[in-house]
């Protein structure tokens, strides 16, 4: 019953922003290092962001070089919600989103579970 409903893709201009939301349920999300991936047509799915709980109960966040500075995972526990905001969007970044269950605790991008993904376009 674990599920991940992934929302907010939607067309933008170069430059703008949008925020993708993730719903989670059927799982102990305190605990779950999540994820968000992105596969472009033709090319490979990759690891964008991820956050995990450290051993200290921070939460720290990690992200692909080509996102860094410019996109922000963020999760809120309570309502066991994970986000991406993103910024400064570049048409390079046309893809479809995927929110991700990690299948341990560390920032590896080996998820066990996948939304079914929210379609950006950035374009003008």
């Amino acid at each position: 019953q674990l599920q991940l409903v992934e929302s907010g893709g939607d067309l933008v201009q170069p430059g703008g922003s949008l925020r993708l939301s993730c719903a989670a349920s059927g799982f102990h999300f305190y605990y779950a290092t999540m994820s968000w991936f992105r596969q472009a047509p033709g090319k490979e799915r990759e690891g964008v962001a991820c956050i995990r709980r450290s051993g200290t109960g921070v939460y720290l966040a990690y992200y692909s070089d080509s996102v860094k500075g410019r996109f922000t995972i963020s999760r809120d526990n309570a309502e066991s919600t994970v986000y991406l905001q993103m910024n400064s969007l570049k048409p390079q970044d046309t893809a479809v989103y995927y929110c991700a269950h990690e299948s341990g605790p560390a920032c590896d991008y080996r998820p066990d579970y996948w939304g079914q993904g929210t379609q950006v376009t950035v374009s003008s």
